[in-house]
């Protein structure tokens, strides 16, 4: 290159440098104007003929449409997009905006998010948008917290208080005037609330509105767990008060408009722990040679009226939370173990589905009516599978007689394209105080499926009721519970992973064949160590369900038409369903299907929510157990590999914890995440899910619901030092 183009290639070089920095600093500064003085003095350029230069540059990207001349010589940058709304997503240690538009995810400077935590509305100033560059922003205001109320530990000095977090949502702590403490102790569970955040404060500022009792404490910290994810732990007075005010007499009047089926051979088969008993099955022979079966459901919508306090309560809660060891029910106890359950020897008012089925499980005849009862008996599910395995019992000809139309009836369904997802279940025995003993792991047998199928059964007929189109009549909203299909990629993920372990996966072609392909390979790794992996991933590689007034069908169950019908005292679809049975079958006017969609998502989302808790109490109660186990080596299978560490599942309990990567001191290590991997660069050691890996637990967090596990074969020295710490 010729000295004279070399200078040219310098001197355009440097010219682009300087635009870059210009724009920079207008990109930062987006409501500032600038002239070339003041630009001169933040780039530290004094030479006049440089700062002339700068005068130059700022009326090229003027003539560009990137700055506007406010005044003689003065600047300010154009918004290309202006004011835009979204939501904030954070991304590990990046934080988006998602447009409410579906538009692109606008990227946030730390320096510029404005304290906008996970999921909030926010508004946001648009920068100019540099050519190939993602488009940036800066937060201007908060439109709606996504979350204002956290948990945590109380820290309370002379002078000051904060509560100590521990999530990912907010990562400063809250301070607490001493005024807006409420009582608390340090050390203490509470619950605050956010209260104001100044742009330039460090932290927030809150008060406390409740104190939930002493860290450690059991009750103190199922309630945390609640609270964290904004579920109601207790029931507000006048709830408790309008239920208790509810009449349970059913009078002669009430028992003549429903079928009275009181003398019919009647029973519930439920968890031995279970209190609200919401259906019943009730069976006998007819004289036409066809058994008649009775799926009968608790009738809440009797007691329960629209726009009561009740009604609205159950509408907020949408369903009951089950924890490790409590149930957190949707409607107050009065009417959920008590007036609604269907408790043995009492007269009660249900919401039934009567089928006529022949010795094939063939439906031939249904009928949906409101009617009366009078439960003979109240099964657990062990007693049931005693009768079902030794043939003996209390109306053991009725139980073995729905045992095996249960059973054609499931192999009809499997035959369709219907997949097993029938996961093992930790659970634990736990002391009056709360603490862990042991843990054991629940499994469906006989007994479960046979109510599951009847349950199943009256729900796909009560859809279908509904929702199947009929020659000259429009079809009504109605909700119902849909099962999308998987997502091909994730499907195609999860036969590529079971090929290691010698499985093979039929990913394409009918549902049936590919449902067929991924029953086979639950049935195979039943037993196997690699179960609850495979398990588990195998549910992940599956779309979630959901309610919703637009039906798509059930593709896990291989249906056309799903709802939930049969579960009324702990999920509000199912009063949403029986309400809008009664309201057609009564020649009543189609619904607003907006309305009900609506509900139907809120249902979703809370669903998810009760789901979420229901793990975080598991998963508090495995780091629990496993605190007593501190130095023990335990046998484990990779559940999971991640760029900060390798997840292990403990094969005899199915605890899992983590191994940093920062303490795989003995190489440097990559992460593949195409094949769920880490390995050395130097030894190429290589850790991979499903391998099996023998493991120490090195540390039991219960603040952050965690388990720290360490290789058993050589403690590296890094984690040596954290043992003796």
């Amino acid at each position: 290159m010729s000295k004279k183009r070399k200078q040219a290639a310098e001197t355009q070089l440097k010219k682009s440098e300087l635009i870059q920095k210009i724009k920079n600093i207008f990109n930062e500064h987006p409501e500032k104007t600038y002239n070339y003085k003041q630009l001169s003095s933040l780039l530290n350029i004094k030479k006049e003929s440089q700062r002339i230069f700068i005068n130059h540059i700022l009326y090229e990207l003027y003539e560009d449409e990137l700055l506007a001349e406010v005044s003689r010589g003065k600047f300010k940058l154009i918004s290309r997009g202006g004011f835009v709304t979204g939501t904030i997503d954070r991304q590990g240690v990046k934080t988006y905006m998602l447009p409410d538009d579906d538009g692109e995810p606008v990227f946030i400077p730390e320096r510029k998010i404005n304290h906008a935590l996970q999921n909030d509305r926010v508004k946001v100033f648009l920068y100019a948008q540099r050519k190939g560059r993602q488009a940036e922003g800066e937060v201007v205001e908060i439109l709606k917290r996504a979350q204002d109320t956290f948990v945590g530990e109380l820290e309370v000095s002379d002078n000051y208080a904060f509560l100590l977090l521990d999530n990912k949502i907010m990562l400063k702590d809250i301070f607490i005037p001493k005024d807006k403490l409420k009582g608390g102790k340090n050390g203490q569970k509470a619950i605050v609330k956010l209260k104001e955040w100044d742009r330039k404060g460090k932290n927030p500022v809150g008060e406390v509105l409740d104190i939930l009792g002493n860290k450690g404490d059991n009750d103190a910290e199922m309630h945390a767990i609640l609270a964290e994810f904004g579920l109601p732990y207790s029931y507000p007075e006048q709830v408790e008060a309008a239920a208790d005010r509810i009449d349970a007499g059913i009078t002669p009047e009430e028992i003549a408009k429903r079928i009275d089926l009181r003398d019919v051979v009647t029973f519930t088969v439920d968890p031995r722990d279970a209190k609200d008993f919401d259906d019943a099955l009730s069976l006998r022979k007819l004289k036409n040679g066809l058994w008649e079966v009775g799926v009968h459901i608790a009738d809440v919508t009797h007691y329960v009226r629209p726009q009561s306090l009740i009604e609205k309560e159950a509408v907020k809660r949408a369903t009951s939370v089950y924890l490790v060891d409590r149930t957190i029910p949707m409607l107050p106890e009065h009417l959920s173990n008590g007036i609604c359950s269907l408790r043995p020897d009492e007269e009660k008012l249900t919401y039934s589905v009567i089928f006529q089925l022949d010795d094939n499980a063939e439906v031939t005849h249904y009928q949906i009516a409101k009617t009366v009862i009078r439960s003979d008996r109240r099964f657990t599910y062990e007693e049931a599978q005693n009768i079902i395995e030794t043939r003996q019992g209390e109306f053991n000809n009725e139980m073995l007689t729905l045992d095996r139309l249960a059973k054609m009836l499931r192999a009809k369904r499997f035959s369709r394209g219907a997949i097993s997802f029938e996961r093992v279940e930790v659970r634990f025995e736990i002391d009056e105080k709360g603490k862990p003993l042991s843990v054991f792991f629940k499994e469906a047998k006989d007994s479960n499926q046979l109510i599951e199928e009847f349950m199943l059964l009256a729900n796909k007929t009560v859809a279908t009721h509904i929702g199947k189109p009929q020659k000259g009549k429009p079809t009504n909203t109605f909700v119902y519970r849909i099962h999308d299909v998987p997502n091909q990629e994730k499907l195609l993920n999860f036969s590529n992973f079971i090929k290691r372990f010698g499985y093979n996966l039929k990913t394409s072609g009918k549902q049936s064949s590919v449902s067929a392909s991924i029953n086979g390979v639950l049935d195979k790794v039943v037993g196997t160590k690699e179960q609850h992996l495979i398990e588990t991933l195998a549910v992940r590689s599956m779309a979630k369900a959901a309610y919703s007034t637009e039906n798509i069908g059930h593709y896990g169950l291989a249906f056309d038409y799903y709802t939930h019908f049969t579960s009324p005292i702990r999920r509000y679809p199912d009063m949403m369903v029986h309400r809008l049975l009664t309201q057609y079958a009564q020649g009543g006017k189609n619904v607003n299907a907006k309305e009900y969609e609506d509900l139907c998502r809120h249902s979703s989302d809370m669903e998810q929510l009760a789901s979420n808790a229901e793990r975080a109490s598991i998963k508090y109660k495995q780091v629990e157990f496993m605190s007593a186990q501190i130095g023990k080596v335990f046998a484990g299978v990779i559940s999971g590999v991640t760029e900060w560490g390798i997840y292990v599942e403990i094969v005899e309990n199915k605890c899992e914890g983590m191994i940093p990567i920062r303490d795989l001191d003995d190489d440097f290590y990559t992460f593949d995440e195409k094949n769920y991997c880490i390995t050395g660069r130097k030894h190429h050691k290589r850790y991979q899910l499903g391998d099996d890996i023998k493991i120490k637990v090195a540390g039991a967090n219960l603040d952050k619901k965690q388990l720290d596990f360490a290789l058993a074969s050589s403690l590296s020295s890094k984690q040596e030092r954290k043992r003796e710490r």
